[in-house]
């Protein structure tokens, strides 16, 4: 039985961290899914085939990339009115710009985190010199430490985990069997990216977690649909051979012989290079002795693949918020609906760019302006404009009623934002005089 006095107590360290996250893991390896087949290496090849195989899911990935690459990307000063803070953001949103790869890849790359559960990227700084020959490239020459570029690490090469005493994450060890690096990488210079902080798994958890009994189900519903329309079309290929060769009491050349027979019936298929060789043999009666013949089906089948599909396809969507993608394909739901689910949607996004912009607010921009001397006080954080599609109908309604009741006054700002809510151009100063 636990000692009931707390280590608080016998220590005097209020700050001491007594329990665990209960995150189960050994050796470095994540063992916190059930499902053992969604553990390890095994779960990051069947994530990457659920998104790269599945016409849904991919469908769904996409829509989200694109939005991703629609969202503008600001550094805000931590202080708007001192010259210091306004200096730093600055500098930070130089240093996007400057990068060996554009900001919206950098970002694009982040994504992985939304089919395998994270992304784990590596901080490679350079020193802003200008042009270099041999070196790291920059359009500055301050002579400050930049982001050279921050590569995602692949998930297939992370290995191994390593965690302090109380659960906190140390890095990851990356073994990659086509350059032959192992190598260990720490938290400190690294940037991790995760769906969830739960237990502090560094692994998160995949959009495709809750889909995939229905990705799994449905794969197989539609192997086995191929290869009955197939059948369907080709025939069953059926072989008519001596008793003999099916008796227990068959020589080896008679078994020989059957296994040569069952191999051409499983290989029959139908296509620009059919054909069969077989032999031609009577018994004494003037009875083939082998044969084979196509057997047609008898009919159509009980169970209809198109609704069974269908609906796996719709579990498919809907667990990761994203089951307006088939109205369209499908005789119900209003406009209304359609709207509800689409902003749902797009609230999720914000949920997801809300993370990717915390990570680089609370290690990677400090990291930067410490490498470079500057207070931590300074540190401005990165924003981002919101995927959410704004209902100009709606949003005009709503100003309209506010202007005229004298809730809003109208000025150049709120002319200048609902401008730019509707995509409209700025309006010219008028001129004087």
């Amino acid at each position: 039985m636990a000692d009931e006095q707390t280590p608080v107590k016998k220590a005097g360290n209020p700050a001491l961290e007594i329990g665990a996250s209960g995150l189960i893991h050994s050796g470095g390896i994540i063992q916190n899914d059930f499902v053992r087949s969604l553990q390890g290496r095994k779960g990051e090849a069947i994530y990457r085939e659920m998104a790269e195989n599945d016409a849904v899911i991919g469908a769904v990935l996409l829509a989200i990339e694109m939005l991703f690459r629609s969202v503008d990307w600001s550094v805000e000063p931590a202080d708007s009115d001192d010259q210091a803070s306004i200096d730093q953001a600055e500098f930070v949103a130089s240093c996007m710009t400057d990068m060996s790869t554009s900001w919206e890849e950098t970002i694009s790359s982040v994504l992985s985190m939304l089919p395998q559960g994270y992304s784990y990227h590596e901080i490679v700084y350079k020193r802003r010199d200008g042009w270099q020959e041999d070196g790291a490239r920059s359009k500055f020459t301050d002579g400050k430490y930049g982001w050279r570029k921050i590569p995602s690490r692949a998930h297939g090469t992370l290995v191994e985990w390593k965690f302090d005493s109380t659960g906190g994450i140390k890095g990851a060890r990356q073994v990659d069997m086509t350059t032959g690096i192992d190598v260990f990488l720490p938290i400190e210079k690294c940037l991790l990216f995760r769906t969830t902080t739960k237990l502090n798994n560094p692994l998160g958890r995949s959009i495709l977690r809750s889909a995939y009994v229905s990705w799994y189900y449905g794969k197989r519903v539609q192997e086995i649909e191929a290869i009955g329309v197939e059948r369907d079309l080709a025939g069953l290929p059926v072989a008519l051979v001596p008793p003999e060769l099916l008796s227990a009491n068959a020589t080896n050349d008679q078994l020989s012989a059957l296994d040569a027979i069952k191999d051409i019936v499983t290989n029959i298929r139908r296509d620009e290079q059919e054909g069969l060789v077989f032999p031609l043999a009577y018994d004494e009666n003037g009875n083939l002795v082998y044969d084979i013949k196509l057997m047609s089906t008898g009919g159509r089948r009980q169970l209809d693949t198109n609704a069974i599909l269908a609906r796996y396809d719709a579990r498919k969507a809907m667990s990761m918020l994203a089951d307006f993608i088939l109205l369209g394909h499908e005789n119900v739901g209003t406009q209304a609906l359609s709207v509800s689910k689409i902003e749902l949607f797009e609230d999720a996004i914000d949920a997801w760019l809300q993370g990717i912009a915390d990570v680089f607010t609370t290690h990677a921009i400090p990291k930067l302006l410490r490498l470079n001397g500057v207070s931590p006080d300074l540190s401005p954080s990165l924003v981002y404009s919101s995927a959410r599609t704004p209902n100009l109908e709606q949003l005009m309604g709503f100003v309209s009623a506010a202007v005229t009741s004298g809730a809003i006054i109208p000025d150049d700002e709120l002319d200048a934002h609902l401008r730019g809510v509707a995509g409209l151009p700025v309006a010219e100063e008028a001129e004087v005089g």
